[in-house]
């Protein structure tokens, strides 16, 4: 299969997506440790604090999310450049570096996502006591 110029573009609309979708989790987790940074200094509670160094986590993990979304982007903008200037097996190998770097980065987001939904199900059991 020869790779085109139009192949390594039908990434930019998935990747831009994406990475709305990883800013989005990141300021709703980034307002969420603000809200617990205020309680915390008025009650100093132990679950609180809890609760900070598993955002902690999941901010590293979204961290890491937009940094491979955006390293896969820039390795597809350089296999553009790289089938521009007729280098064809290094626009293939670069970009199966990027559709890697992609796949990591939707694997940390499910990461993520498991991590969210454990602590939303110890909040509603919390609830339910």
């Amino acid at each position: 299969m020869e790779l085109t110029l139009s192949i390594p573009a039908l990434l930019f609309p998935a990747i831009s997506l994406t990475m709305l979708a990883y800013n989005a989790r990141y300021l709703a987790i980034a307002a969420l440790i603000r809200q617990l940074h205020q309680k915390y200094q008025e009650t100093e509670s132990a679950a609180l604090a809890l609760q900070v160094k598993q955002l902690r986590k999941r901010l590293g993990i979204i961290k890491n999310m937009q940094a491979t979304a955006i390293f896969s982007f820039l390795l597809a903008v350089i296999t553009m450049s790289m089938i521009y200037i007729e280098q064809p097996i290094w626009a293939n190998l670069i970009f199966g570096v990027s559709l890697l770097a992609l796949m990591i980065s939707l694997i940390l987001s499910l990461i993520e996502v498991q991590l969210s939904t454990k602590a939303l199900s110890i909040q509603l059991e919390n609830m339910e006591k």
